[in-house]
């Protein structure tokens, strides 16, 4: 285990670099100035035609499931542990800080998951069995013409939904059920394996059914009882935001169990956690949102808007904000169990809604990302490998939930970057393909206006 942690750090370093920041955020920031800022321009209509249109039964195009249950399905991969456990890492290690450069991650970020969803429908194929495939292996086969880079990315995926959508959801379940209620982790893990398992089996169609039901739920939980909490304590509030701006360009001093942030650690675990929240850049979401009901590319993008939006911007803030104003950031605790103390620190009993909540999220990730992997596996090695990657991904849950935190955090992060990278090139590269279709859509809108 000390050579595995060894070896993992060091790419681990290698991965989340200067370089990797550069590339997230600097492939965000391009895109936005592309699309002439659209995801902030249009963020009203954005919302207009995503939030609020939500349970609307309304859609025209072709595809295999809803638009709403398509974005659930990514939702479900988004909104995870996290959110509650990653935020928490962030701060742990990096500062307050880290929540600042997590927001403005997700500002650019925006953009990116736009950009991600509508190259996933442009690209889309169409199965003999009547699926509708589609993510950034099909885009850069399909859009790019670079079969290597999609095998690259395919196989980064697959890899990855063992650790970002497998283990470290499971883990995080089990730290926070056995901190709380004393439940031993291999029963959890057992349990969380079977449930999971009930729902994989019915495809993208069982998938999406589940998780238009399941997302709402879990998030109106956990947002209502975070708000909650800081309405009652809202005079803390000016100082906690003070102190997250602040820590972002001086860094945080050593106090109590904390050991120290530089601004660059801030920056590091803001955008990494930011990136594992939101997902945006990596290239998973979009997978879901291939088999999308859409009459235009854009027209779905937008809930990759509302998505990066929903999770980081209002969830992890959240989480964030309410672990500031406990100031339990700085006493060692890190993970699901520091964000279950700040909740119960401001109103007795708010562990209890982080570790419901954190069940919830991370059941519908491990669903959301079997999906993203099983379909990355089935791109590789045709349709007969779906089988056996569910063999292998549904015991992998328990290994997560007997497992170690921090090693396992530290694996899914480089797996990420190393899934993110070919999926940030073949934006790049695709960027004018989105900025024509972006034209055309609200071209089309505003003469339908007049």
């Amino acid at each position: 285990m000390e050579l595995f942690n060894t070896i993992n750090d060091f790419v681990n370093d290698l991965v989340w670099g200067p370089p990797m920041l550069i590339l997230i955020v600097g492939t965000g920031i391009f895109l936005t100035i592309r699309t002439n800022f659209m995801s902030i321009t249009k963020f009203g209509y954005s919302m207009k035609n995503t939030f609020l249109k939500m349970f609307s039964k309304e859609q025209s195009g072709e595809g295999e499931v809803t638009a709403f249950q398509a974005v659930s399905t990514a939702l479900a991969g988004t909104i995870g542990t996290g959110n509650i456990a990653g935020v928490a890492t962030a701060i742990a290690i990096g500062g307050p800080g880290a929540i600042f450069w997590m927001w403005l991650a997700a500002i650019f970020g925006m953009t990116t998951k736009f950009t991600e969803v509508v190259l996933s429908i442009q690209y889309r194929e169409k199965t003999p069995d009547n699926h509708y495939v589609g993510g950034p292996m099909y885009y850069i086969e399909n859009g790019i013409g670079w079969k290597w880079l999609a095998v690259l990315f395919a196989a980064f995926g697959a890899l990855a939904s063992f650790g970002i959508g497998n283990m470290v959801q499971s883990n995080s379940v089990s730290d926070a059920l056995n901190t709380t209620f004393n439940v031993p982790p291999l029963a959890t893990g057992i349990i969380l394996a079977i449930l999971s398992g009930l729902v994989i089996v019915g495809g993208i169609k069982r998938i999406g059914a589940f998780t238009e039901k399941l997302v709402p739920f879990m998030a109106a939980i956990y947002i209502v009882g975070g708000l909650i909490i800081i309405i009652l304590n809202i005079g803390q509030v000016p100082a906690a935001i003070g102190e997250i701006f602040s820590s972002a360009f001086t860094g945080s001093a050593a106090t109590g169990g904390f050991a120290g942030s530089t601004i660059t650690l801030a920056m590091r675990y803001g955008v990494a956690r930011g990136v594992f929240t939101n997902e945006a850049g990596l290239g998973s979401a979009p997978i879901a949102h291939a088999a999308a009901t859409t009459d235009h590319p854009v027209r779905q993008g937008l809930w990759g808007i509302f998505e990066v939006f929903a999770d980081t911007l209002v969830i992890c803030t959240i989480s964030g904000l309410l672990i500031v104003m406990s100031g339990l950031w700085d006493t060692g605790l890190e993970g699901a169990a520091l964000t279950a103390a700040a909740f119960d620190h401001s109103l007795p009993g708010g562990k209890y809604i982080v570790s419901i909540s954190i069940v919830l999220f991370a059941f519908s990730t491990i669903i959301g990302w079997q999906y993203y992997g099983e379909r990355c596996i089935e791109y590789l090695f045709g349709p007969k490998s779906r089988l056996p990657y569910r063999i292998v991904f549904i015991p992998m849950i328990i290994v997560g939930a007997i497992g170690g935190l921090r090693p396992i955090w530290d694996l899914a992060d480089t797996l990420n970057g190393l899934m993110a990278i070919p999926n940030l090139i073949a934006l790049l590269i695709l960027s004018p393909v989105v900025v024509r279709l972006t034209k055309e859509f609200f071209s089309k809108k505003s003469k339908s206006d007049q």
